[in-house]
C-alpha cells in the first residue's frame, strides 16, 4: 500500500516573518495561530524552539503530522486554545519570556476543505462556523435568535456591508428563517442584493466573513491577546502580526501606534497627564506586504499585511534619558 503524501500550505510572507524573527538554537517563538503548522515548522528547522496554539483541534493533527518533518531533535509543544488566554497558556507550559511572537490572523485553506464546518459557501454544509466545537454558539444560532436591528448592526460593523445591503439581507434572513445550512444564507443574501455584483467577489463573501468574526469573537481576542504578547516578551523581542482585512488592520495600528508612544493625552491637551511610557519601538512604518512573486505562487495572500515591532520594555527604555 502506497502511504498517502499530504501537500501542505505555504504561509504567507514565509520568508519575511523568518528574516525579521531571526530564529536561531537557544531562541523561544510563541505561534499563536499554528494552522497547518508553517511557521512553526520554520522556526524550528532553524534550531529554536515553539509553543503553538490552535483553537481549532480538527488541525492540530494536520500541524503535529507536518512538524515530525523536522526531526527528531525539534523542540516543539502543540497546545489546543485561543490566543485570547495567550499568557495563561505561556504560563502553564512554563514559556514565558520570549523572543518572538507571531499571530497570523488568516483563516487556514485547509479549514475551507473540512466538511460539515460551514466556514465556505463553495458547498451546502451546516451553519457552524466555530473554530472549537465546544463553543456554545454556531453561526446559525446567531442568524436565527439575533434581532432584526441588531442584524443590521452586525452586518455593517463586522461584514462592512453598507447600510441599504444590511438592512436588505437582514430582513431576508428573517423572512427565511430557520437559517440552517450555508446554502440557506446565501440564497438569503442574493434575495437580498442580487447574485453577482459589478466585483468579482460574490456578495455573500463579506456575510460569511463578518459572520465567522462574530462566532468566534476574532476581534476581541485580538485586542485581548496584543498586550499578553507584549508581556511575554523579553527586551528586545519581536511581535509579529499578518493581518487580512480592515477590522484587523485598525486594532493592530492602534494599539502599536499607542504602544510606541509615550503620551497619549488628546492632541488638544497643553499638559500631559496620562503617565504613559512607550513600551516598544517599531521596527519600521508602514506594512509589509507579499511580492508579486508571491501572489502569482499563492493568491491568497495578496490581501495579508505584516505589522513588525519589537518589544525593548526593560531594555533600550529603560536606559533612555529621564527627560526623553
Amino acid at each position: 500500500m502506497v502511504a498517502e503524501t499530504r501537500i501542505f500550505h505555504t504561509p504567507a510572507l514565509l520568508k519575511e516573518v523568518i528574516g525579521f524573527m531571526e530564529p536561531s538554537k537557544g531562541k523561544k517563538y510563541i505561534d499563536c495561530t499554528l494552522g497547518e503548522g508553517g511557521l512553526s515548522e520554520a522556526i524550528t528547522l532553524k534550531g529554536a524552539s515553539v509553543l503553538a496554539l490552535e483553537a481549532d483541534p480538527q488541525m492540530l493533527p494536520v500541524a503535529a503530522q507536518r512538524l515530525k518533518g523536522t526531526g527528531p531533535d525539534a523542540e516543539y509543544k502543540l497546545v489546543q486554545g485561543n490566543f485570547s488566554a495567550l499568557r495563561d497558556i505561556a504560563k502553564h507550559e512554563k514559556f514565558e519570556s520570549v523572543d518572538g511572537i507571531i499571530l497570523d490572523l488568516g483563516l487556514s485553506s485547509r479549514q475551507l476543505q473540512f466538511e460539515q464546518r460551514g466556514f465556505t459557501f463553495q458547498q451546502n454544509q451546516p451553519l457552524d462556523m466555530r473554530y472549537d466545537p465546544q463553543q456554545p454558539v454556531t453561526a446559525a444560532d446567531i442568524l436565527n435568535d439575533m434581532p432584526e436591528e441588531e442584524l443590521i448592526d452586525m452586518l455593517i460593523t463586522f461584514a462592512e456591508e453598507e447600510r441599504w445591503a444590511a438592512k436588505n439581507i437582514a430582513k431576508a434572513i428573517i423572512a427565511n428563517r430557520p437559517i440552517s445550512t450555508t446554502l440557506d444564507l446565501v440564497e438569503s443574501v442574493e434575495i437580498a442584493v442580487g447574485k453577482r455584483t459589478s466585483s468579482r467577489i460574490h456578495p455573500a463573501t463579506r456575510v460569511f466573513m463578518g459572520l465567522r468574526i462574530v462566532v468566534n469573537a476574532d476581534l476581541q481576542s485580538l485586542e485581548l491577546a496584543l498586550p499578553q504578547a507584549l508581556e511575554l516578551l523579553k527586551p528586545g523581542g519581536k511581535l509579529l502580526v499578518i493581518g487580512y482585512q480592515s477590522l484587523e488592520d485598525r486594532i493592530v495600528k492602534q494599539f502599536l501606534k499607542t504602544e510606541a508612544t509615550d503620551c497619549i493625552c488628546p492632541t488638544i491637551q497643553i499638559e500631559c497627564n496620562c503617565n504613559h511610557k512607550a513600551s516598544v519601538k517599531l521596527v519600521r512604518k508602514g506594512v509589509v506586504t507579499p511580492s508579486l512573486d508571491e501572489i502569482s505562487q499563492n493568491p491568497a495572500s495578496r490581501s495579508c499585511l505584516l505589522y513588525t515591532s519589537p518589544s525593548p520594555r526593560d531594555g533600550l527604555l529603560s536606559r533612555m534619558p529621564s527627560s526623553a
